[in-house]
């Protein structure tokens, strides 16, 4: 059974050491070399225990790579840091869904959600920017500015604190909690595709995290310009915040669509590489009742969609202060699935998770200061 080490007595490296979270295998063998702890013939067998030391046990502490010598693990403690950001706060939901707020500097913080029981096992929701600048509508991350993208260090170590979490070091293959990645935080991450292709290449690493790329999902509210690099540069599965069928409500509600409108959008998707009926596409669509939920829109859809390997994510719209939208009422939901089910696709209806720590789809925002929990009974109330 996996253990979570005990890093309380780590060792504290110099805070403005660079940290190795982030580096891949060959800017981590260059750093070591750069450093003066390793020698350039020996470089490449020093990272690779490095990096088995970080990403399949998950270490925090030079001290403990035991089969380095100790004059070269002092070297990387005084070079290096190896430290997670601070987790200002964790919550669980009744549902057993885990949400952290992280906290990379002062005013940089992003939220990250664990969401158990889904796909092979669970899922991680990660961040890719503190923020968004796509002001989409229904989405409470849209009302936060945009502070800055994260590096893929950062992005990394959601995945680690993730897992010192659920005690899952050393990597196993067999029975992890963790075994789906997905890229629908906060953010837009082709707005960031750098750091994301970066830490994407790290958590995929086979001696390290090792989770496939087959079971990491990017989604983009469709940054036309960018798609084909995310497909050739990641081999990520492709996720669509669509929502609309129609470029006039897609404005209002997914405000990049007045850039990149849905006929040159849909030309991107096909084109993406590697689509095809093993690799299929997802397209997300939130349900809001009285705007995108009729079944003239379940119609419009399967004829936007027509020839694409897609499958449909239906969201319930969930709910948020302020927020201008309602959810769809669920025999409205089940008659727009139904027809999407008959023209062939899979169109499965999200069940809600996190929603009692606002941790559901569309629900993260990084405020330090949260809701109490009597104002959020208070809006979870109907009025008399």
């Amino acid at each position: 059974m996996s253990t979570t080490l005990d890093l309380s007595q780590a060792a504290r490296p110099p805070a403005s050491a660079p940290n190795l979270t982030g580096l891949t295998r060959e800017a981590l063998r260059q750093a070591l070399i750069a450093a003066g702890v390793a020698a350039p013939e020996k470089a490449r067998m020093r990272a690779v225990q490095v990096w088995r030391w970080i990403h399949h046990y998950g270490l925090t502490d030079f001290a403990a790579m035991t089969d380095i010598a100790k004059d070269t693990r002092a070297a990387l403690a005084e070079n290096f840091s190896l430290a997670r950001p601070e987790i200002t706060s964790r919550q669980e939901s009744s549902d057993g869904t885990i949400k952290w707020l992280i906290r990379f500097a002062p005013g940089v913080e992003v939220e990250t959600v664990f969401i158990p029981d889904v796909a092979h096992s669970g899922a991680l929701c990660v961040s890719s920017q503190v923020g968004c600048t796509l002001n989409c509508t229904f989405c409470h991350t849209g009302t936060q500015g945009l502070v800055r993208n994260l590096t893929a260090a950062e992005i990394v170590a959601q995945v680690q604190i993730a897992r010192d979490d659920l005690g899952e070091w050393p990597t196993s293959m067999e029975n992890r909690k963790l075994s789906n990645i997905v890229f629908m935080g906060m953010g837009e991450p082709l707005y960031n595709l750098e750091n994301v292709a970066a830490a994407l290449d790290i958590i995929s690493d086979n001696e390290g995290i090792g989770i496939s790329r087959r079971r990491i999902t990017v989604s983009t509210s469709g940054v036309v310009p960018q798609l084909k690099a995310l497909g050739e540069t990641t081999g990520a599965m492709l996720a669509i915040s669509l929502h609309a069928t129609r470029d006039v409500l897609r404005d209002v509600l997914v405000p990049i669509n007045r850039r990149y409108p849905l006929s040159e959008l849909m030309a991107a998707i096909r084109a993406y590489p590697g689509l095809s009926n093993a690799k299929r596409v997802t397209f997300e669509y939130v349900m809001l009742k009285g705007v995108n939920d009729t079944p003239a829109d379940a119609l419009a859809l399967v004829k936007l969609i027509a020839g694409v390997p897609a499958k449909i994510n239906l969201i319930p719209f969930n709910p948020w202060p302020g927020a201008p939208y309602e959810c769809s009422e669920p025999a409205t939901i089940d008659a727009f699935a139904s027809i999407l089910k008959r023209a062939g696709y899979a169109s499965p209806v999200r069940r809600p998770r996190g929603r009692d720590i606002l941790a559901a789809c569309g629900q993260l925002r990084s405020e330090s200061e949260k809701l109490r929990a009597s104002e959020r009974r208070r809006l979870a109330t109907p009025a008399a």
